[in-house]
């Protein structure tokens, strides 16, 4: 039997919750800011590392509005996207659905074209070369009003065939969900798939109102739903999937030791029957990678040492081969957003 980091390395991996802009890493941030003659406030790529030492969500949030100023063209969107999906490959991830921030970037001037452009056309690279199966769910930044994520939504029906699904990301606290119940209705109606980032720093509320205010499918983060005894008796029984990504709330603060994290307790047999599966449709995500500087294989075996796991999780209990399709690590079924999702022997 391989060990458990071998293991987990050779997995075919679904990556479910990834910030595209997130993975710039400081190289190709520096790269672009030449190509495109901006100066970035670091004087080297070891600098920019350096301020990769968060104190909470906001500390990272303005470095990633700092990191996109370099993306400006069609060809900075695709190299973006092309060094994940390369890295991803490299860790045999199968199928990526892959968050994108266009108001992050018209807000700079930057017309959306470019963005979905550059973006689509590395994921169309990434499958005919690498084998690497990729979709867009396009997010609100909830610290805009709705009448900014409604022009947003207007400029992406042009490009629906590009796009999955619609979700929800930035600052969590103080930006409710509700916010934003008028254009995730149209959203819902133009036939996107609805997902929600709700409950990493937020209450339990927060996802409450994702659920029946915004009517979504998936919660991404979702951690503090084990608060409320009635909101975990609801996920359990609607079956639905929550993304999590324990590493990237270890490093923004979000708890202070893996051991302690709602995963752990989420895992638990009694729960992980219900909770859409979360310990079965949960992936240990990179979030945003090169701000972690790891990867999905990394994530995957850190946050089994740190939560404690058995190798029966990985093995008996979870990984099971007659299943068709790519699976993750803690992963044994396919997406919600499956129409994408090759079933691969």
């Amino acid at each position: 039997m391989p060990n458990l980091d071998t293991l987990i390395k050779r997995l075919p991996k679904c990556e479910l919750h990834i910030h595209i802009e997130g993975s710039l890493e400081p190289e190709l941030m520096f790269a672009l800011a030449r190509r495109n003659g901006i100066r970035l406030p670091y004087p080297s790529v070891d600098a920019l590392r350096q301020a990769y030492r968060f104190g909470n969500l906001q500390d990272f949030l303005n470095l990633y509005y700092q990191g996109m100023s370099v993306l400006i063209t069609e060809q900075d969107f695709y190299d973006l996207a092309w060094a994940y999906l390369e890295h991803a490959h490299a860790d045999n991830v199968r199928h990526v659905e892959m968050f994108f921030d266009p108001q992050g970037h018209t807000s700079r001037g930057i017309p959306f074209a470019t963005v979905i452009e550059g973006l689509h056309r590395a994921i169309g690279d990434a499958g005919r070369k690498l084998g690497v199966q990729a979709s867009l769910i396009m997010c609100f930044l909830r610290h805009l009003d709705e009448a900014d994520a409604e022009r947003t939504l207007d400029a992406a029906l042009a490009f629906k065939d590009r796009i999955v699904g619609v979700g929800l990301d930035s600052s969590e606290a103080g930006h409710p969900p509700s916010k934003f119940k008028h254009v995730f209705s149209r959203a819902r109606d133009a036939g996107f798939f609805l997902s929600a980032h709700a409950g990493e720093e937020g209450p339990p509320s927060y996802v409450w109102e994702a659920l029946d205010v915004l009517g979504v499918a998936r919660i991404d983060h979702g951690n503090r739903s084990l608060e409320d005894e009635i909101l975990v008796g609801r996920l359990a029984r609607d079956q639905v999937p929550l993304t999590m990504c324990p590493l990237s709330n270890l490093r923004l603060r979000v708890v202070d030791d893996l051991r302690h994290h709602p995963l752990r307790r989420m895992m638990q047999p009694e729960l992980s029957r219900g909770l859409g599966g979360v310990g079965a449709r949960t992936p240990g995500n990179c979030s945003d990678r090169a701000q972690w500087d790891q990867c999905i294989a990394d994530d995957g075996a850190r946050e089994g040492q740190g939560l404690g796991r058995r190798r029966s999780r990985f093995g008996r209990e979870r990984v099971t081969p007659q299943r068709p399709g790519p699976i993750a690590v803690m992963l044994t079924a396919k997406s919600r957003l499956g129409s994408k999702f090759s079933a691969e022997k």
